[in-house]
């Protein structure tokens, strides 16, 4: 009994062995017809056989055709492909094809269709060209039938070349096994103007079968040099288009810049002890920024510290809020139009704005209203941002990158020698406009030095990541004689991050203006002995210095004018010490401590007018997937797989 049970469990395991060698996925023939045209045009039709078991195989098989070779010189090159038709059984099947790296991927079957399990002939029909090679004594086809990249088995394989008619084979050559290997498992018979080659065993996955054919030099038609021309054109397109595109771009801006984005020639810049042409505060500060920076709530503060000064408001500063009230005092000056502005918000909320988080919103709509009516009044008057010229150049610029995707060709290589830089500028871009808008304005010493800090170590962390990544671009490129692809690309981006800053200008009035705002800068910030020296100068005193605060704070040398104030506090009489301003209701005042706390109150205005805006709206959270993109398998002569 024991030996009937023993039988009994040794035929189970042959049977169970048995099984997935019957499911084996194979291919048991694979045949390709190729005719060779007199022009050198081939036409294949590949024929496979495939048992389909519904494991790897489930709704077709796909095949990777290489479209890419090496030139004599090293340059890739690109051959012309056309897929005529895909047929399974006998019948047309559906297909889809997709680009992978230097070549073309094509699917058979519906992903929504699985195939009946057992044999099934599959069937590619395609033309191709630029297959031949010339050589000083001979013709040649070197073809990879069935490529090395192959997943399954190939039980046999074999071809057929149709020669033209009158064309003679002078010698015959055979290749089989793995990519590099020299293998000679097969046969080939001559039969007139067809040769026949079959392999004598099976191909393992990664093998294949590569034949050539020598013939008489001129036996096949070497191209024109028309169309020598045309590939040497399509073969070069996108490093052209980009060095095309670099090209004019420079001249577009270059020639724009000439014309409307040079500076005037500045004047002499003198020291002087009032704003040019009687100008506000608020508009030295949005010509010297060459418009709002920081929002305008730097311009704003001011403002409200000019109308102070000058009788029209009371500012009152509270531990936890800044108020804004009305004197109600008459005036028949006409106030600038951002101080008009704001004195017609503090009056609306019935002559008294109080700025904190609670009144946040009353605080925004104040600010907005005080820069339309500085929009309203001086745009482009002063400073022209040209801001039409550089879409213009955007858009040019956009316009050569597409063209480069979608006509030159890229491989993978080459598309991220255009995709990389294009990153990389975008992150540069941002970086530069917020570290000069950082730079140019910030409201204490010890936030510009934290600024410093932050940007120099993130700058530097930065620059680490680029420098590896940009060295190995260039050796990317100079491997893959791409090299004028990426300076192409890369001066494109450059030249447009240049132009960026250059374009805008100054008018001849901005200019002028921006000589007398900064000789009024530099009175401000002149030690106390430089600045008696100046024959005409007035002296130092509470209206002098009232005069020019709300100026400082829009140039931001409140500090140092504070300062100078408070030193002529300590020397002057007793009277003049014990100086209170009527504009400001806060902390009491001493000799000493006036220019620590007033330039401290007077600078922190931005500060405490943007601490009290609400907070931004959060955006809803939300998520994505993404599926697809390149994947392997397309070098050497080819193969695939099922899906």
């Amino acid at each position: 009994m024991r030996h009937v049970f023993a039988a009994f469990g040794l035929l189970c395991f042959m049977l169970a062995a048995a099984g997935p060698m019957r499911a084996q996925e194979i291919f048991t023939d694979y045949h390709s017809a190729i005719d060779l045209a007199a022009d050198g045009k081939l036409t294949v039709t590949e024929t496979i056989t495939a048992n389909v078991e519904g494991d790897r195989i489930r709704r077709g098989i796909y095949r990777d055709i290489p479209l890419t070779f090496i030139e004599p010189g090293g340059h890739s090159a690109r051959v012309d492909f056309k897929l005529l038709s895909v047929e399974r059984d006998g019948a047309e099947e559906p297909h889809r094809t997709e680009s992978i790296d230097g070549g073309i991927r094509i699917f058979t079957g519906d992903a929504d269709v699985l195939l009946p399990h057992g044999e099934h002939v599959f069937r590619f029909t395609y033309e191709t060209d630029r297959q031949i090679r010339f050589f000083p004594d001979h013709d040649e086809l070197y073809w990879n039938v069935t490529g090395t990249q192959w997943a399954f088995p190939i039980e046999q394989a074999s071809a057929t070349v149709s020669l033209p008619p009158g064309v003679k084979v002078e010698a015959l050559d055979i290749f089989t096994g793995r990519h590099g290997e020299t293998g000679k498992e097969a046969r080939a018979v001559e039969r007139g103007d067809e040769i026949a080659f079959t392999t004598t065993r099976v191909l393992q996955p990664g093998e294949g079968l590569t034949i050539a054919v020598k013939m008489a030099k001129g036996a096949i038609a070497p191209p024109t040099t028309r169309q020598q021309n045309l590939w040497w054109l399509q073969d070069r397109l996108a490093p052209i288009l980009a060095i095309l595109g670099l090209v004019v771009v420079a001249l577009y801006y270059t020639r724009l810049w000439m014309k409307v984005g040079r500076d005037p020639a500045r004047g002499v810049m003198v020291p002087r002890w009032d704003a040019p042409e009687g100008i506000s505060p608020a508009l030295v500060n949005y010509i010297d920024n060459r418009g709002f920076s920081g929002q305008g709530w730097t311009a704003l503060s001011a403002a409200a510290l000019n109308l102070a000064v000058r009788g029209h408001v009371v500012l009152e500063d509270l531990k936890d809020a800044l108020v804004i009230t009305t004197t109600k005092t008459a005036f028949s000056e006409k106030l600038p139009a951002g101080e008009a502005a704001l004195l017609k918000a503090v009056v609306a909320r019935e002559g008294r704005l109080v700025i904190d988080k609670a009144n946040g919103p009353a605080v925004q709509k104040t600010g907005a209203d005080f820069r339309a009516a500085m929009e309203r009044e001086h745009r482009g008057k002063y400073y022209r941002a040209n801001t039409g010229y550089i879409v213009g150049g955007l858009v040019l610029s956009v316009l050569f990158l597409l063209a480069i995707f979608l006509f030159g060709g890229l491989d993978e290589q080459g598309i991220g020698l255009v995709v990389v830089p294009v990153v990389a500028s975008v992150f540069i871009s941002v970086f530069a406009v917020g570290f000069g808008k950082t730079v140019r304005r910030k409201a204490s010493l010890a936030a510009r030095i934290f600024s410093i800090v932050v940007i120099a170590f993130f700058g530097f962390i930065a620059v680490s990541a680029f420098s590896g990544v940009f060295a190995f671009m260039i050796f990317e490129a100079v491997s893959a004689r791409q090299l004028p692809l990426l300076i192409g690309v890369g001066g494109i981006l450059l030249v447009n991050l240049l132009f960026f800053f250059l374009m805008g200008a100054p008018t001849p009035l901005g200019a002028r203006m921006m000589d007398g705002i900064d000789g009024l800068r530099q009175y401000l910030t002149l030690a106390e002995k430089d600045r008696m020296n100046m024959a005409g100068a007035p002296q130092m005193s509470p209206r002098h210095f009232e005069t020019l605060l709300p100026y400082a704070v829009a140039l931001g040398v409140e500090k140092p004018w504070s300062e100078t104030f408070d030193r002529w506090l300590l020397a002057a009489a007793a009277g003049a010490a014990a100086y209170q301003p009527a504009w400001y209701h806060g902390d009491n005042f001493t000799a000493g401590s006036f220019g620590d706390r007033m330039g401290g109150f007077a600078g922190s205005l931005a500060d405490t007018m943007t601490a009290s805006l609400p907070p931004p709206p959060k955006s809803s959270s939300s998520g994505f997937s993404s599926g697809g993109g390149f994947s392997g398998g397309g070098g050497g002569g080819g193969g695939g797989g099922g899906w």
